[in-house]
């Protein structure tokens, strides 16, 4: 145990409160990497493939830094197909086609675990 003259109290819970805060930060940044990468791969083994451009074309990509992080999947190639894809479109001719999900199920998936994972590493501390 360590003694701390009172006058350092307040020094000492502050340096302890931000080095936990780094730490949590930390960690939920690694986790958010970690999910990002799992729902990418999915998306991209679940696409519909016709010549295969369309499934290639899936990346993810970091916004912001250090406390406001944000990762997004999206398709670089063909991004005006995700849309109708996913939820289906009207023909031409008359008539619809079916939807293909592809995004969701990964999203309801992988972030839900990942909302979970979050709350252990406050809880723990990393």
């Amino acid at each position: 145990m360590v003694n701390i003259h009172i006058d350092q109290l307040a020094v000492e819970i502050a340096n302890t409160v931000r080095e936990y805060t780094e730490e949590v930060s930390k960690a939920i940044e690694r986790e958010l990497a970690a999910t990002s990468k799992t729902v990418l791969a999915h998306v991209k083994a679940n696409s519909p493939v016709k010549t295969g451009r369309y499934k290639a074309g899936w990346k993810c990509k970091k916004e912001g830094s250090n406390g406001s992080v944000k990762y997004t999947v999206y398709n670089k190639d063909k991004p005006s197909l995700v849309h109708l894809l996913e939820f289906g479109h009207a023909k031409h001719s008359g008539g619809r086609v079916a939807g293909r999900p592809h995004i969701r199920p990964a999203y309801d998936r992988y972030v839900s675990t990942m909302e979970g994972r979050i709350k252990q590493i406050i809880q723990n501390g990393r």
